[in-house]
């Protein structure tokens, strides 16, 4: 399965992404949960980069679904339609400061803020980047329709990773979710 997680790509952080760091360094402050030492499963199928994405450390989607936005949260933020639309296990504390494990343990971190049906902000990291180093994942949600318009917003990993990551972003999120709904 091609995804989102790769154990040799670096992980050198510089500039704004210390920011991140330290986020992560505060957010790991507030407590500790299973999610935080769970082990990755299964290792995904690593995605080359292409050269133009290289120093690339930042992706924006938005993408149209057909249930209203109150569904699209409740399926980010609840273990079980996690599960049922990735295929994978995940634990997932649904409040503020909450720690979450994805797709098996392949994917760790904390949700920083949550609106109900408007949008969830979350210090992000695939279990193999070295302790410490999150990314922000921001999911905007807004209606449109009977439906809703995600404004999905991924910034401060490592250089190198952009490709890699808007794959996984596609196949294990976004299509997953509209396949999930249909």
């Amino acid at each position: 399965m091609k995804g989102i997680l790769s154990p040799n790509l670096p992980v050198e952080m510089q500039n704004r992404r210390q920011l991140v760091k330290g986020l992560a360094i505060v957010l790991g402050a507030l407590g500790s949960s299973k999610a935080w030492g769970s082990k990755p499963q299964s290792a995904m199928k690593e995605i080359p980069g292409t050269a133009a994405n290289k120093s690339r450390t930042s992706l924006h989607y938005q993408v149209d679904f057909k249930p209203a936005p109150q569904r699209v949260y409740e399926a980010l933020l609840d273990p079980k339609q996690f599960a049922a639309f990735s295929g994978m296990p995940a634990e997932i504390d649904a409040n503020a400061g909450g720690a979450f494990s994805l797709f098996g343990g392949q994917i760790v971190g904390r949700n920083v803020e949550l609106i109900t049906s408007q949008r969830i902000v979350q210090a992000w990291r695939p279990a193999h980047w070295t302790p410490g180093v999150y990314s922000i994942v921001k999911f905007e949600l807004k209606p449109n329709g009977s439906g809703s318009t995600l404004v999905l917003d991924h910034t401060g990993f490592p250089e190198g990773l952009a490709d890699h990551l808007d794959s996984g972003w596609h196949e294990h999120y976004l299509s997953a979710l509209q396949k999930y709904f249909e």
